[in-house]
């Protein structure tokens, strides 16, 4: 009962973790990344459709997304697609693909970029965090079910912490490393 609390609130600062990377990765860092692409949806044949579905996306130069349609026709689609989604990158369009020109950041938009690097990450930690108390709620519950004595849970408690520390320092990890893409040219 306690071992599969304990595994189940790592699984759970684990995904947390993966989720902090991917809610990362959709932040513009002045660099070409593939990953500020994943929230655009295309109206395909009437269909809401995400764009690494029907069109392929390579980074032929550092600044540059190059996105393919494997349908052609749907060039249009995915170029309206884009210019509604959140990406703040007008495509050009060359008939058979669009190019989308990641413009170099100023100072202070790093700066504003790094703040909401940070934020993100607190709300990670946060997550984190609320998974440690609820597995410390589920310890107590064994506790005083008669599951497990002071000494086992005092034990089972520090398992528990251990677990969120190794989760946080993670957190910090790939925070850091992000602002350092952010804050670098």
């Amino acid at each position: 009962m306690a071992d599969q609390i304990i595994t189940t609130a790592a699984s759970k600062m684990k995904k947390a973790e993966d989720a902090l990377k991917r809610e990362l990765g959709t932040i513009r860092a002045g660099r070409a990344n593939a990953s500020i692409l994943t929230r655009v949806m295309v109206d395909y044949y009437g269909q809401p459709t995400p764009l690494n579905q029907v069109a392929s996306i390579t980074i032929p130069e550092p600044r540059v997304l190059m996105v393919t349609p494997f349908d052609k026709s749907a060039l249009d689609d995915v170029e309206k697609g884009i210019l509604e989604s959140d990406v703040g990158i007008t495509p050009a369009n060359d008939g058979t693909a669009l190019r989308l020109v990641v413009p170099q950041l100023t100072e202070e938009r790093r700066k504003e970029i790094a703040k909401q690097v940070k934020a993100t990450a607190e709300e990670g930690k946060v997550a984190v965090r609320n998974v440690r108390r609820e597995a410390m709620d589920g310890l107590k519950k064994g506790h005083k079910a008669g599951d497990y004595t002071d000494d086992q849970l005092h034990n089972l408690e520090d398992q528990v912490q251990k677990e969120t520390d190794k989760a946080i320092k993670g957190v910090d990890a790939i925070t850091a490393d992000k602002e350092k893409e952010v804050l670098t040219d």
